[in-house]
């Protein structure tokens, strides 16, 4: 089901985006609602994906079964700003 939308952008940036989506046989609302598909769904899929440099930490640090992080970072913090 299509939903009419309202948006505010720019009186310049509306006409190169006329003349963009006119050159490739489009419309501007199929190029915006493609641009959102694509948008979330790279947003969905990245989620749960670290990026390659979290990656190659990951399993360099082995964290003890009973350490209660939230107390760790408070007294770091304190330790710190002492």
């Amino acid at each position: 089901m299509n939903t009419k939308l309202t948006l505010t952008i720019e009186q310049e940036v509306i006409e190169r985006a006329k003349q963009y989506a006119k050159g490739e046989n489009r419309s501007l609302s199929n190029i915006i609602e493609n641009y959102l598909k694509s948008l979330t769904a790279q947003k969905a899929t990245n989620k749960n994906h670290l990026s390659p440099s979290i990656s190659a930490l990951k399993g360099t640090f082995n964290m003890p079964q009973n350490l209660d992080y939230k107390k760790e970072l408070e007294r770091r913090r304190t330790k710190k700003y002492a």
